[in-house]
């Protein structure tokens, strides 16, 4: 069973672990995700492979979260992992952040794409705002080494981080291009300052009331007319038809940005945390079979802010099955064969 929302990066927090486990073991045990090659022929050799990277032998279970940016990650590293020859178990589509990171740590799982403000702040309780990338990844997989022995491949050059967005119309008719701007509209008082946003955004660390706090907002701004709380995948559409509202929190490489005529305010004041994504690997399992770091090294570095824009696009706003999504693209770079 493969569950599919379209939406954000499911970074929830609180859940005690012991339900985490249990909801893990549940997914996990229904077979969400479905074995490798199900219904599709496994992917051959490319350049992966012709590099030498071997996985014959090798039996892996890949796991990933159930929006569609994970989806294509996930499809991706199973195809890439197929073509180098290792046995692979998809279990792409576990829902939510903390049921999937369970599955890591449980070894039901070996491996699944996270992001590294996820690593950092959710999976490892850290309250240091690092604002740099690179230490931000190199802090979180230190960390996660040591107390997990979790490995974290090389990071994306992309930022799937959150984002303040309205329809780039709206915009331009009131010379708004930043999130300062923004601020600054909701403080001048005008009755279209209004804003959607996911349940958890509103509450979190990292979300709306910080937000508003770090931008100067000085006037009352929480709940209706003002904010209306929408689940995740409604927020695009409410925010383009202008209904309920003009603003809305967007994930920055979410394809209905540019398929809805979208625009995402930059984050001026460098509030939002750094979600490059990587993926993290038992570390037992990158011991025995260190080829997985390569293949997933190989992924990575090419997958810059707009390339990973288009590749969501053709999930979210074009409808297309995120296994050909990944099937086309890792052959287009050559990663892959083309049968």
């Amino acid at each position: 069973m493969q569950v599919k929302t379209p939406g954000g990066h499911g970074r929830l927090r609180g859940w005690k672990a012991s339900a985490v486990t249990l909801a893990a073991t549940a997914l996990l045990a229904a077979g969400c995700g479905g074995l490798s090659g199900s219904g599709q022929p496994q992917a051959t050799g490319g350049s992966l492979a012709a590099s030498g990277i071997n996985l014959s032998g090798q039996t892996i279970t890949v796991g990933g979260k159930d929006f569609d940016e994970q989806l294509f990650l996930c499809k991706a590293q199973v195809q890439a992992l197929q073509s180098v020859g290792a046995t692979v178990n998809d279990r792409c589509g576990i829902q939510g952040s903390a049921a999937t990171r369970a599955a890591l740590t449980s070894g039901q799982i070996d491996m699944y794409w996270s992001y590294t403000g996820t690593g950092w702040i959710t999976d490892l309780k850290q309250t240091q705002v690092i604002k740099d990338p690179m230490q931000q990844y190199q802090a979180t997989a230190a960390l996660d080494k040591q107390q997990n022995n979790i490995v974290w491949t090389n990071p994306t050059p992309f930022n799937n981080t959150y984002a303040i967005a309205t329809t780039k119309a709206f915009a331009q008719q009131n010379n708004i291009k930043t999130t300062s701007d923004w601020a600054n509209f909701i403080n001048s008082g005008n009755p279209n300052a209004t804003l959607c946003v996911e349940p958890e955004f509103a509450g979190r660390d990292d979300g709306l009331p910080n937000l508003l706090r770090t931008y100067g907002v000085n006037k009352p701004y929480t709940s209706p007319p003002a904010v209306t709380t929408l689940d995740t995948g409604v927020v695009y559409q409410a925010t383009a038809n202008g209904n309920p509202c003009k603003f809305g929190e967007v994930f920055t490489t979410d394809g209905r940005i540019p398929g809805l005529n979208l625009v995402a305010l930059p984050d001026d004041k460098n509030f939002f945390p750094i979600y490059n994504a990587s993926n993290t690997i038992r570390g037992d399992v990158a011991a025995r079979a260190p080829g997985v770091v390569q293949v997933s090294n190989e992924i990575a570095k090419r997958l810059d802010y707009n390339t990973m824009l288009g590749l969501n696009g053709q999930i979210s706003s074009q409808g297309q099955d995120p296994a050909q999504v990944a099937k086309t693209w890792l052959q287009q770079q050559g990663l892959i064969g083309q049968s």
